[in-house]
């Protein structure tokens, strides 16, 4: 009789509830440059009963490492294809899950504060004697400048130049604290503060492949396929958009 009234009171509490505390949570590792938008789809998610999502931003290369070191990451949405391909060779992510979801572009900035010089092309950062980049060696923000900048044929005199940073987030605040004349990053990262403007955009012709790829953590989840179909729906495509970044197939 006591167990059945338990039982009882542990429906009625259940039923009342809101559906969202009811399901599990979703554990997304993202790219840092996600950070803002999606930040505000994983609220719009969770208010329309989809299930509480937690979010953890850093460098794509991190973030792969970590998921292979067995971090709980539910999905993983990477700033490029190498860290995808990278966790589907480990086993992590299976293959034919992996989708491009989002586009971007480069953009050159300086200190909103700062004193305007001119940067008409990659050339114009030979100029600088400082450069703000998200470490070009392994993270995604910082592997798509140096590859124009080697495109343009300026790499070698910029390279000794370069303060690697922890992610294109990193790039950005050092810009936009001034403590570095100079720095490459997405588009959407210069348009998330007023302390930078942007002196050059990298032509569409000139741009790496700059695509965002995201996938399920094998082995799957029913919470983790439904917060992927959801970011492929048009709400989470309107915010994304809003925040500046392109379709990415």
């Amino acid at each position: 009789m006591m167990i059945a009234r338990w039982l009882s009171a542990v429906l009625l509490v259940c039923l009342a509830l809101p559906a969202s505390a009811q399901k599990p949570e979703t554990l997304v590792f993202a790219a840092a440059s996600l950070s803002d938008a999606l930040t505000e789809i994983g609220k719009v998610y969770e208010a329309g009963g989809g299930g509480k999502v937690r979010f953890n931003f850093a460098g794509s290369n991190d973030l792969a490492r970590q998921i292979e070191a067995g971090a709980p990451a539910a999905v993983f949405i990477s700033a490029n294809q190498a860290q995808m391909g990278r966790l589907q060779k480990a086993g992590k992510v299976r293959a034919g899950d992996a989708f491009a979801l989002l586009g971007n572009t480069l953009v050159v900035i300086e200190p909103r504060e700062g004193r305007v010089r001119s940067v008409g092309s990659a050339r114009g950062l030979l100029g600088f004697e400082r450069l703000s980049l998200a470490d070009p060696a392994a993270v995604p923000a910082g592997v798509y400048a140096k590859t124009w900048l080697e495109h343009e044929g300026v790499w070698a005199q910029i390279a000794p130049k370069v303060v690697p940073a922890l992610d294109v987030r990193a790039a950005l605040a050092a810009v936009a604290a001034g403590n570095l004349p100079v720095g490459i990053v997405y588009a959407t990262d210069a348009a998330s503060t007023d302390k930078v403007r942007v002196v050059y955009r990298v032509p569409a012709e000139a741009t790496p492949d700059l695509r965002y790829f995201a996938a399920p953590v094998a082995p799957g989840s029913p919470a983790a396929t439904s917060f992927v179909a959801f970011l492929k729906g048009p709400k989470a495509r309107a915010i994304f958009a809003r925040y500046g970044f392109t379709p990415g197939g």
